[in-house]
């Protein structure tokens, strides 16, 4: 075995971990709630190590595809060449990064989850599931297996949130799914279409990218499909105005789901846009991308709007989450080098710091059952801890230099200044919005007169800590070094169809 086919299986082990932990869970009796723990701690402690090599393996230099590894499936049978459908596992630089938000998150949600008491055999089964069509979906490079894992990471979040939620629990989880859903129906139309218009009998994407730069796909044909990826990516990406699922879902989420679901999984809709849409109909993105830049800022300014206005701590992050994919819209949507790096770096940034907040939320919430910031006051003089870790997860939301949030919005508001300048002030506008909601949050919860029923209120527990030093440990990082981090996403993206550099 040579050192790139011991990579690819590197990669293989990553995804098969997940899978592995639920099947092993499967087999371990309900009764052993210590065994299940355990078990998960395990399987997440080895995907946090593997995430991590993986995107400090990955070398700059090359910029392609690497840690590749192929098992053909399906292949000359009808309609499908030799090459048909393969399992085509490995990363470029901007999965990479993925992976490691995936690794990152994934590690301080099972933490986080240790305390689940009902069910958790069930609970652990499902989310390493969706675990594992995460990671499926960041390092498939055939388009049948990039839509498998996609759905699979996203069906068990319906029983994740109906089962183990709170508040209206059965509303949000019925619809998220049902808008899920209906945004998966545009991008298996759209992965029909371009295999069809391809008519090369393969599913692998370099096969069709290649197809793609050749001119297998016409002008009016890409600017009609375009849309089918944008809009069923974009759902999932909380796209204005299909974002209406979002602050429902994250209301009525579970802890952990939730620092996944707006962690990680949104992001699952942002890097569609760039892998089916972007690379596959660079003339379709070229046409549409002013309308995508339109929706991006009204996204990003309606949703800090809206979170200036709520009272639930979850519905503030909600909303705050669909401000926040509105910047990586909004970078998406410049088609430079510099804005399309930003917004993936703010896909891990927001990735990590919203994860950081719902941990935080859920921590306060499992003590004093409610999340309305008018019962609150004076909460820094009781936890402390749990107060520096929201600022800190706070600052990074605003921008603030040292933090991974403004390395991200730096590069997108850059990038969007190059080529929409109005729209660029629109977004330091939105970024305003940001402080004045974390502003006011921080003044009503943390200081005045404290509320004497919240005076047997506990500090952050251990493993909430552990959790939470994990995230705080990657925006500290991200925003003080930057280098590992736009090095690898930039090899990627300058190479991207139609992305244009910026002299």
């Amino acid at each position: 075995m040579d050192y790139d086919e011991a990579q690819g299986y590197v990669v293989l082990s990553t995804l098969c971990m997940p899978l592995l932990a639920a099947l092993i869970i499967l087999f371990i009796p309900g009764s052993k709630k210590m065994a299940i723990r355990y078990v998960s701690l395990i399987a997440a402690t080895a995907m946090l190590g593997l995430s991590i090599y993986i995107f400090t393996a990955y070398q700059v230099a090359g910029a392609g595809i690497q840690m590749e590894l192929q098992w053909p499936w399906v292949e000359n049978v009808g309609f499908l060449g030799e090459d048909g459908i393969t399992l085509h596992l490995g990363v470029d630089g901007i999965s990479a990064l993925l992976v490691l938000l995936n690794g990152i998150v994934s590690f301080a949600a099972t933490i986080v989850s240790w305390k689940i008491d009902f069910r958790p055999k069930d609970f652990f089964i499902l989310f390493w599931v969706l675990v594992g069509g995460v990671y499926g979906t960041f390092f498939s490079f055939d388009l049948f297996f990039w839509f498998f894992f996609y759905e699979l990471a996203v069906v068990p979040l319906y029983l994740l949130i109906g089962v183990w939620g709170s508040t209206r629990k059965e509303y949000g989880a019925m619809k998220l799914t049902l808008m899920l859903v209906g945004g998966s129906v545009l991008i298996w139309i759209g992965i029909f279409a371009v295999f069809h218009e391809a008519n090369i009998g393969t599913f692998s994407l370099p096969a069709l990218y290649e197809a793609a730069e050749n001119g297998a796909f016409s002008t009016n044909f890409q600017r009609t499909f375009f849309p089918f990826f944008v809009v069923g990516c974009g759902v999932l990406a909380a796209l204005w105005p299909f974002h209406t699922w979002s602050p429902d879902g994250h209301m009525s989420a579970p802890t952990a789901v939730s620092m996944v679901h707006a962690g990680v999984l949104m992001k699952l809709g942002a890097f569609g846009i760039i892998r089916l849409g972007i690379q596959l109909l660079p003339e379709g993105a070229a046409f549409w991308m002013p309308g995508l830049m339109v929706l991006g800022v009204i996204g990003a300014v309606y949703g800090a709007t809206a979170a200036l206005t709520q009272r639930d701590f979850k519905l503030i992050s909600g909303y705050s989450s669909v401000s926040h994919m509105g910047y990586v819209i909004m970078g998406l949507a410049t088609m430079n080098d510099v804005g399309v790096t930003g917004a993936v770096l703010q896909m891990f940034s927001h990735g990590v710091m919203t994860a950081l907040v719902f941990l935080l939320i859920g921590a306060l919430y499992d003590q004093a059952h409610t999340r309305d910031l008018k019962d609150y006051g004076g909460i820094a003089k009781i936890m402390p801890a749990w107060v520096v870790f929201y600022t800190v997860a706070g600052l990074a939301n605003v921008g603030l230099p040292g933090l991974s949030g403004f390395t991200a919005e730096f590069h997108i508001f850059v990038g969007t200044f190059h080529s929409y300048p109005l729209f660029g002030g629109l977004a330091i506008f939105a970024a305003a919005l940001a402080a004045g909601y974390m502003l006011r949050m921080f003044s009503i919860v943390f200081f005045g007169p404290t509320n004497p029923r919240w005076a047997d209120l506990k500090d952050l527990r251990p493993l909430e800590a552990m959790g939470a030093v994990t995230l705080l440990a990657a925006i500290v990082l991200m925003g003080v070094w930057w280098a590992p981090f736009t090095d690898r996403v930039a090899a990627t993206v300058t190479h991207l169809p139609g992305v244009i550099g910026i002299a």
